[in-house]
């Protein structure tokens, strides 16, 4: 136990604070706009993601100030599941926000390996439609390093050490986003 507490707090220490800051800014330009914020991922990623949506959209409010608009695309199991068994699960992501993103909302993939199919393909679907990519991923970062436009990199190869960083990231993100709207 105290090696992996160790191991964590020094992948929590080598977190860049300047894509950390990258990622909080783009977010609350997307506030700001009124854009959409559309989260996701795979597994423990899944959890995070929906934790996420939840973090934007509550934590963060502020009385007479506008809310955030984050959508949990993990969240609606009865949609991913069509779209799994209909089409691909290649496309549960992706077919979702297909039909609400516009130019200019924000996409959070979260994806340990960044690896994952899925994840890419929204990605690439985002990108297509004029989506700011923001990519929580693993020490090496996978191809979804190189897709999106800004990466947070987890400096840990343990999977549950870069679990627990992306919720630590996104508690992070979520309670700085607070204050900047509360000064706004």
């Amino acid at each position: 136990m105290n090696q992996y507490l160790t191991e964590l707090e020094e992948a929590v220490r080598l977190l860049r604070r300047d894509t950390l800051w990258q990622a909080t800014q783009i977010l609350f330009d997307a506030w700001r706009r009124a854009a959409q914020i559309f989260i996701l991922g795979n597994g423990g990623s899944a959890a995070t993601a929906s934790h996420m949506a939840n973090d934007l959209n509550k934590l963060t409010i502020t009385p007479g100030k506008p809310r955030f608009k984050a959508i949990a695309l993990t969240d609606n199991i009865p949609l991913m599941t069509a779209w799994g068994n209909d089409s691909s699960y290649e496309e549960i992501f992706a077919e979702q926000m297909t039909n609400f993103i516009q130019a200019g909302d924000v996409v959070v993939a979260i994806s340990a390996s960044g690896n994952s199919p899925n994840v890419l393909r929204a990605v690439q679907v985002a990108r297509q439609h004029g989506a700011i990519t923001i990519g929580l991923t693993g020490d090496i970062g996978g191809k979804l390093k190189n897709m999106v436009d800004y990466c947070v990199l987890t400096p840990t190869g343990h999977i549950c050490q870069q679990e627990d960083c992306h919720l630590i990231v996104e508690h992070a993100i979520a309670n700085t986003l607070k204050k900047l709207v509360e000064l706004e």
